[in-house]
């Protein structure tokens, strides 16, 4: 069993930036790909971020490229997002996600509960 928990989320105006964090419990990430993931009010869950086990390899959602980074300390067990230039349409539930393998639209076999972003404009 994984456990995953996110933090690092809260309120910011819109132009700043914030780090989330994702410590994985359990058995441990460091050969699985990992992701993030949100989920705005009323609006379907979507890929975010995905990143290879040894952080070689990322991929981006369109809408984040160039602003976020995915990165991980797999000798801390522990998940990254840095997010900067941060927009009110960023505004989300993010989630933590250990995935199959390494694609946007693999399944996930454990999903953090999520942390909350706010961007104000």
């Amino acid at each position: 069993q994984v456990q995953l928990v996110e933090s690092g989320g809260g309120l910011v105006q819109a132009g700043g930036s914030l780090r989330l964090s994702c410590a994985a419990s359990g058995r441990s990430m460091s050969t699985a790909p990992m992701g993030w993931f949100r989920q705005a009010s009323g609006k379907e869950r979507e890929f975010v971020a995905a990143i290879v086990w040894n952080g070689i390899n990322t991929n981006y959602a369109d809408s984040v490229k160039g602003r976020f980074t995915i990165s991980r300390d797999n000798a801390k067990n522990t998940l990254y997002l840095q997010m900067n230039d941060l927009k009110p349409e960023d505004t989300s539930v993010y989630y933590c996600a250990r995935l199959r393998f390494f694609s946007p639209a693999a399944p996930v076999d454990y999903w953090g509960k999520g942390t909350l972003v706010t961007v104000s404009s």
